[in-house]
């Protein structure tokens, strides 16, 4: 950690420069940001996050994350920002996530997950109308151009890098028509606020309640994208009953007007489409940036979509595709590569 961001730091916190304050490096994440853990006094702390300006959307965290605190969707206070360091200050949530609770009591996690739907309607119930776009910067908003760019994400690093198929040109031809039919319904569907990568990581549980963090992606498009983030998530195993609940409980407080059948249809084709794209972020970390713990994930992640496959019905080709990628994920683990992928 460099002078200057201490004394931006002591600045942020309002600590003169005599008085004593550590820093401890807690890693870099997947969008290109360094985290540290400022401590001073007896048990006062918070985290000092130093980010790329080149990824686009970390440029926009800290104005997202003020108006999100602003408007009472649970999300870190922040306590300084230097665009020009690209450096922020801000309040620290600890340690604990959804994910690292996965097999605590089963009635705390529901009672976690049924907090944190709540609190993710609060997010989509925010009026668009009244969002302040002259202040706050969010990304492209989801079109028909933003889902065609997640699927040949998912052709190029899951099929193609991860599974090693390369399509036919009819196969493709038919995959990519199917596929663009999905993303056409996806966008003349509801439309409102939504995180974009809303796993159990990005969930931390600050004094009993759930925070939403790594929001900086923050854009309008479908709910149900951030449903089947949260409730298809690789990273955490859910039974069918869970999820049904879960569902159900977000479908209590929405206000859409569809039928439960066709708000379910809706929600698993969204979990597809956001888990074609997981899957890709899988084989692009894994194998371009060697980050090979992404990797691990792709067994549960290819399951899950496998399934929302299934219960969404009307994807034949995609259904196929994903029956040759299961097929080569075995006969890469025949081969004795060390384990499906």
């Amino acid at each position: 950690m460099t002078p200057e961001a201490f004394a931006f730091a002591r600045k942020a916190l309002g600590l003169a420069g005599s008085h004593p304050l550590a820093a401890a490096p807690l890693g870099k994440r997947g969008s290109d940001r360094v985290y540290f853990r400022l401590t001073w006094g007896v048990r006062e702390s918070a985290i000092l996050v130093h980010y790329d300006p080149r990824r686009e959307e970390n440029r926009y965290h800290a104005a997202i994350a003020r108006f999100l605190y602003r408007v009472g969707v649970p999300v870190p206070r922040v306590i300084g920002h230097d665009p020009a360091a690209c450096l922020i200050v801000m309040e620290d949530l600890g340690e604990v996530d959804l994910w690292s609770l996965r097999d605590s009591e089963p009635g705390e996690r529901r009672r976690l997950y049924l907090q944190t739907i709540s609190a993710l309607r609060d997010l989509h119930a925010f009026p668009e109308r009244d969002f302040p776009s002259e202040q706050v910067t969010l990304m492209e908003p989801f079109s028909p151009e933003l889902y065609r760019w997640e699927r040949d994400y998912f052709r190029e690093h899951f099929v193609g890098a991860v599974c090693g198929i390369s399509l036919a040109p009819e196969d493709a031809r038919l995959l990519e028509a199917e596929l663009s039919a999905l993303a056409g319904r996806l966008v003349a569907g509801p439309r409102c606020l939504v995180h974009r990568d809303l796993q159990a990581q990005n969930v931390m549980i600050r004094n009993g309640e759930p925070v939403f963090i790594d929001f900086q992606g923050m854009r309008f498009g479908s709910p149900f994208y951030d449903l089947g983030s949260l409730l298809c998530d690789p990273y955490m195993p859910f039974t069918e009953e869970e999820r049904e609940e879960y569902l159900a409980h977000y479908y209590g407080l929405s206000s859409f007007g569809y039928p439960w059948e066709v708000f379910r249809h809706r929600f698993w084709e969204a979990s597809a489409q956001r888990l074609m794209q997981a899957l890709g972020a899988y084989g692009f970390l894994g194998l371009s940036k060697g980050l090979s713990a992404f990797l691990d994930h792709v067994p549960a992640g290819l399951r899950n979509l496998e399934y929302a496959v299934a219960r969404a019905g009307g994807l034949p080709n995609l259904e196929r595709l994903l029956r040759s990628c299961k097929a080569a994920a075995c006969a890469r683990t025949r081969g004795g590569s060390g384990g499906e992928r």
